[in-house]
């Protein structure tokens, strides 16, 4: 008896030290992270946001299975701005990134900031990028040299190149070349395949990479007019040509799920979903919709900055959470470091870690407000709690003008803001009812916020530099 007991009791120590040597490799091995990120698309641009007639089961199926942000912000209502914001986790106007960068500019994202791909690729991370980069053309600022171990795509908007006048804006900046890595492979004229290729190319990443910890970046050129889709997708959708575009785009999430599933790293891999800015009006049935929200793309009111946001990973999120607290694209960096274990960029960044809110153990946003720049550093408004406010400015609108159709743009004519205007978000998401006369105090506690704001990183309404804004990098 004594005998089997020792036996027993030897063979229960083995099997305790076998679970504790597999153990330390189940914790060294970080999340995956996977950035799917659309061009122009609006708020309402996805089923489980609103959209009754174009069909996006896939990233509708995300959001059941992950957590549906009805507050996030992109970090500018413009393209290289905004992907500037996410990619450092700084407000753009910090790193002097402004606007849409046009071909051959002589600036790009400075070398001495730390990407998420820089980040992360410290940590041992492989990384890829497939889709638009447009944060600088030179070969000094292309993705090879912001941490990226590979990259397939364009380097600025799909519009920026010699379209025929009757298919929408005219630039002549040469063709649009068809990157892989730092060489130009082809030259797109009809990018209708293009969606595809991106897609491809992003599934293939996961299954070279299957057995190290990789980050994803999926920047799909689209729903950015032109618009292009390709035959499998041509006249599916009730929303004509744009809802189209938006049903292959749902695809491509699909695939990139699909073959997160089959290489069995689903579990363990944290997949966002989100837009640059909102919906590029003046193109009327080749927009998207930010409704209920006012305007889009190129203003800082909800419709310009306010993007659908879902996040899915099954192994530390919560399964169907709608999450009403305010984010914003800045604090997906300082997030992702929190839950890789990476280090921090060694300089400032404006963005805070909101894996708290993400999993539902906290209400509250680290961030005190969100500041809205636009243009050259523009201060147009501010987020603070339940409440929006905006300062003087200038802005465009297409509010009783004629909408474009099929590729050709709309005019936009200009709107003078002359006084501060409040909004109350939870009760006006549309932005009708001015309550600034009334709520005396609110609009005193953000003056101040904003005063220390425009300290730090300026306002060129105000004619005011920053202390502490840092130079983009440039060519001579």
């Amino acid at each position: 008896m004594r005998h089997t007991l020792l036996l027993l009791l030897i063979f229960l120590l083995l099997a305790c030290g076998k679970e504790e040597k597999k153990q330390p490799d189940a914790i060294a091995r970080p999340p995956n992270i996977v950035l799917i990120f659309t061009d122009d698309q609006g708020y309402r641009d996805v089923g489980t946001f609103g959209a009754d007639d174009i069909a996006t089961p896939h990233l509708d199926q995300m959001a059941v299975e992950g957590v549906k942000l009805t507050n996030y912000y992109a970090a500018q209502a413009v393209c290289s701005a905004s992907r500037a914001g996410i990619l450092t986790g700084c407000y753009p106007n910090r790193i002097r990134i402004h606007n849409a960068m046009m071909p051959n500019s002589a600036k790009g994202l400075h070398p001495s900031e730390t990407t998420l791909a820089e980040m992360l690729k410290a940590k041992g991370y492989r990384t890829g990028i497939f889709g638009k980069w447009h944060l600088g053309d030179h070969p000094d600022f292309l993705p090879a040299k912001n941490g990226f171990d590979e990259w397939f795509g364009i380097p600025y908007s799909n519009d920026m190149w010699p379209l025929h006048p009757q298919q929408g804006p005219v630039f002549n900046f040469g063709p649009l070349p068809l990157y892989e890595n730092e060489t130009v492979i082809d030259t797109l004229t009809d990018q209708s395949q293009l969606t595809t290729q991106i897609t491809k190319r992003s599934v293939a990443f996961i299954n070279k990479n299957k057995d190290t910890p990789f980050f994803l970046y999926v920047p799909h050129p689209q729903p950015h007019v032109p618009l292009f889709v390709s035959d499998k997708f041509k006249g599916k959708s009730d929303r004509g040509l744009y809802g189209d575009v938006i049903m292959e785009i749902d695809w491509s999430v699909g695939q990139i799920l699909d073959a997160l599933k089959k290489n069995g790293l689903d579990n363990n891999t944290l997949v966002i979903f989100t837009s640059d800015n909102g919906p590029w009006l003046a193109y009327g049935n080749h927009a998207g919709s930010a409704l209920p929200f006012r305007e889009g793309k190129g203003t800082a009111w909800e419709g310009g900055q306010r993007e659908p946001f879902i996040a899915r990973y099954p192994k530390q999120l919560p399964k169907g959470k709608t999450i009403d607290v305010p984010v914003m694209a800045i604090d997906i960096l300082p997030t992702i470091a929190n839950i890789t274990d990476s280090e921090l960029p060694q300089k400032t960044i404006d963005g805070k870690d909101v894996w708290k809110v993400l999993t539902g153990q906290s209400s509250e946003s680290p961030q005190e407000a969100y500041f809205f720049y636009y243009r050259v550093n523009e201060l147009f408004g501010v987020r603070y709690g339940k409440w929006k406010l905006y300062f003087p400015h200038r802005y465009r609108t297409m509010n009783g003008q004629e909408l474009g159709k099929n590729g050709l743009p709309g005019a936009y004519k200009m709107a003078d803001l002359e006084e501060i205007e409040l909004y109350d978000l939870e009760t006006d998401k549309s932005e009708t009812k001015n309550v600034a006369d009334t709520h005396p105090k609110i609009v005193a506690e953000i003056q101040l916020l904003a005063n220390t704001m425009r300290t730090k990183l300026g306002d060129a309404l105000l004619e005011l530099e920053g202390t502490e804004t840092r130079q983009a990098g440039m060519i001579e």
